[in-house]
């Protein structure tokens, strides 16, 4: 897959220009589906922002950048369906939009959905992840970003990516979110750390990796 990892969503031209460069083609010539799963990890208190972010009624743009056709894709009920209901679906759309919540709870439905056995053949698909949906894809979110608990416990996640995410670096809804903190978090995680703001995004195109910003951000060697 290529990775489009941001912390706020499409929020910014770079950001949105760098989709459109790894689509191949226009956004409304695409399709995509949008995975809200991790919203459902931080319940209740994220119930309306469930919907918002679906309806593309939030400050954090995914769904509602003008895309041929969106659907949506939840983990949760995927076991009870045939696979030829969903996979063949997946396999053909060409953006997947992984919406924010808690991270180790997506991680978790990833995993048990089948969705992340999929991911070494969507070699063309682009992965839009938001905060969450971005984490998910390092070796360890860090234990700052623990809420929701496996029976297996840690801080694991799917390791696609060498690194690991700080998001919404600065973020006044996020006041613990200080470069302060991610320095301390990035001193406990056992591979090197992105800081990022809701302004940038790290692009991740055949192990390629690039910083796409209009903001501020700091990388943190392991």
């Amino acid at each position: 897959m290529k990775l489009l990892l941001t912390s706020g969503g499409v929020s910014n031209q770079s950001i949105r220009d760098a989709l459109v460069d790894m689509l191949g083609k226009p956004i409304d010539e695409s399709t995509a589906l949008c995975i809200p799963t991790a919203m459902y990890g931080m319940l209740p208190r994220t119930a309306v922002m469930t919907w918002r972010q679906i309806a593309g009624q939030t400050s954090t743009p995914m769904v509602e950048l003008g895309w041929k056709s969106v659907g949506m894709l939840e983990l949760t009920a995927l076991p009870s369906i045939d696979a030829e209901n969903w996979v063949p679906l997946v396999r053909e759309t060409d953006a997947l939009l992984v919406c924010g919540g808690d991270v180790l709870y997506l991680h978790h439905w990833m995993r048990e959905s089948g969705l992340a056995d999929l991911f070494s053949e969507l070699t063309e698909t682009v992965y839009v992840g938001l905060s969450a949906g971005s984490m998910v894809m390092a070796p360890h979110v860090g234990e700052e970003f623990v809420g929701w608990k496996s029976a297996a416990g840690g801080d694991s996640a799917l390791g696609m990516v060498g690194f690991s995410i700080f998001p919404h670096l600065d973020n006044a809804m996020c006041p613990e979110n200080t470069m302060a903190n991610a320095e301390k978090w990035a001193a406990r995680v056992p591979v090197p750390g992105y800081a990022v703001d809701d302004d940038t995004a790290i692009k991740v195109v055949g192990g390629a990796v690039e910083v796409v910003s209009e903001g501020h951000w700091k990388l943190f060697e392991s």
